[in-house]
């Protein structure tokens, strides 16, 4: 019995239809194909890219350059899968990517290219940022369970005390300030630790249908008065193909009235807020026993002062801050939520100002919810 052997239009077929970027290239660097992955990848077309050099049309990764020519000059398969950043050729967008690059041989041995494997590393970066957020966020939930109740009772006592002495005190004491000031900063400190709880002891989710573009209709509303006082107007971008998703509404609630009153915080006066969603081909959900589903993307992008590089590798963190009087905890919380729905959240930077944050939650199109809290 012989085994079948594959056409070359089989060949083609697979390489169009893989999700990996695959680019070969002859013995002197000259691109001979540049499958559909690439393109998507690099914002360049087959046409740009056949029959010129590699270092001709990626001369700006300086990585890339170098595994290839080190690949063609001795001959050996070379790899990087952590410090590569591909960008495209207007450099707006940026991915990490896992890079192998592959000698070709001829069936006589000698080396007629080599082959470039692309393999786009953003979820997995993704899911590795999630963890170490949900390793922060485990260690702030066992310290903040511990001190609690120490900071609560005393707190209380301290709070009461100031309660009485306020009622036996005049309206014109002098003291009646001291006093207002003591019940006000107790008040902050039992919030900052009501939130601190959130984090250690989150309420199991309610899941049920959520229309998404209502709840984040009812969330501007709330923001109304604070905006019309700046002169911010909402841009709306939304979908309305997108069917209800499942989630708990009052998490997601929170979630997004956070979101976009941090978006009108930091925008200046007389500017605009673009709120935006969509159905999200490029992430997809695996659950085991059911099929890969789409996510449902909503971007909120703010003309404010932006975040740095630096900021953003922080910014998820408990206690970590750009506000004055800001507690930290509200995006440790917003991240919660949204670790708890299954889905991902993203700051980026955006080349006209601002930021964009970007939520992705799962659409289930058989209404099924993760199990969570279990």
């Amino acid at each position: 019995m012989t085994q079948e052997q594959l056409t070359p239009l089989e060949y083609e077929m697979i390489l169009e239809n893989i999700d990996d970027a695959v680019i070969a290239v002859d013995q002197n660097g000259i691109i001979t194909l540049f499958n559909p992955a690439a393109q998507n990848f690099t914002g360049l077309s087959e046409k740009q890219t056949v029959g010129k050099t590699f270092s001709e049309c990626f001369d700006w990764q300086e990585s890339l350059c170098y595994l290839l020519n080190t690949s063609l000059t001795t001959g050996r398969s070379i790899s990087d899968h952590e410090t590569v950043t591909l960008s495209q050729s207007d450099k707006r967008r940026e991915r990490p990517v896992s890079v192998t690059v592959s000698p070709i041989f001829s069936s006589s041995g000698s080396q007629l290219g080599a082959v470039i494997i692309l393999h786009d590393m953003t979820q997995v970066r993704s899911l590795e940022d999630a963890v170490r957020h949900a390793d922060r966020l485990t260690m702030v939930g066992t310290m903040a369970s511990g001190l609690a109740h120490e900071i609560k009772n005393p707190l209380g006592g301290i709070k009461g005390s100031a309660q009485l002495l306020q009622m036996e005190l005049g309206e014109n004491n002098e003291i009646q300030e001291y006093v207002s000031l003591i019940i006000k900063e107790t008040e902050r400190v039992n919030r900052i630790i009501e939130e601190l709880l959130d984090l250690a002891r989150p309420r199991k989710a309610c899941i049920s249908p959520v229309n998404i573009s209502k709840l984040l209709d009812q969330q501007v509303k709330l923001q109304s008065s604070a905006s019309h006082q700046k002169g911010i107007v909402f841009k709306w971008q939304l979908d309305p193909s997108i069917p209800e998703i499942p989630g708990d509404e009052d998490l997601l609630t929170r979630l997004f009235l956070n979101l976009i009153k941090n978006a009108c915080e930091a925008n200046p006066e007389n500017s605009e807020i673009v709120i935006a969603s969509r159905i999200d081909a490029e992430y997809h959900l695996s659950l085991p026993g059911a099929r890969p589903t789409p996510m449902v993307q909503i971007r909120i992008s703010d003309q404010g002062p932006g975040i740095s590089p630096e900021q953003r590798e922080q910014i998820l963190t408990p206690f970590y801050t750009t506000k004055s009087g800001g507690s930290g905890l509200g995006l440790a919380i917003c991240q919660k939520i949204v670790n708890d729905h299954g889905g991902l959240m993203h700051f980026n930077e955006r080349t006209e100002g601002g930021t964009t944050v970007q939520v992705s939650l799962p659409l289930f199109a058989s209404r099924r919810a993760p199990q969570q809290n279990q």
